[in-house]
């Protein structure tokens, strides 16, 4: 009979003539697609994980050692933003190479002599710093595109650096 044959019923979301639901809900908003979502991280978290022993302050901290420690989540998308949260407990010297960072951090890491390095990674260029061995060949570190050049101070390192960049 009619329901015996292959292909005999109407696509998916029809409603029988109805206006369908995904028709009468309006698209509200606006998707920026350029958008760069990074993963916070306050410097009163960064200090506690310093003196817990977790992080080493006497080495680099890169974006891998913050996700490869745990202070930042697992999925780090564009890069990690430090933010000012607690600057005025912080009282360490590091060297942090990170994609953004707030005024407020910088000064307070900048005064207990350590310095902040914002670092430029496309999406190919942090995978590879994140998993390096994915990669049979590290790929060659990307420029920041024009518009964004202004924000980074440096291109990344691959493989992951051991010391901070020198001027």
């Amino acid at each position: 009979g009619q329901k015996a044959r292959s292909g005999g019923r109407p696509r998916l979301g029809f409603e029988g003539g109805q206006t369908p639901l995904r028709l009468r809900l309006p698209k509200r908003g606006f998707h920026n697609p350029h958008k760069r979502e990074y993963q916070w991280l306050n410097l009163y978290k960064l200090s506690s994980w310093i003196r817990q022993g977790r992080i080493d302050p006497t080495k680099l901290i890169t974006m891998k050692t913050l996700r490869d420690t745990g202070v930042v989540g697992n999925k780090i998308k564009d890069g990690v933003k430090l933010l000012g949260a607690g600057h005025a407990k912080f009282n360490h010297k590091i060297s942090i190479e990170v994609s953004s960072c707030s005024e407020l951090a910088r000064e307070a890491i900048e005064k207990q002599g350590g310095q902040v390095q914002l670092v430029y990674y496309n999406k190919l260029g942090l995978k590879a710093l994140m998993k390096p061995w994915r990669f049979e060949v590290t790929p060659f570190p990307a420029r920041p595109p024009p518009k964004l050049r202004y924000l980074f101070e440096y291109v990344g390192r691959l493989p992951e650096p051991d010391t901070p960049i020198t001027k």
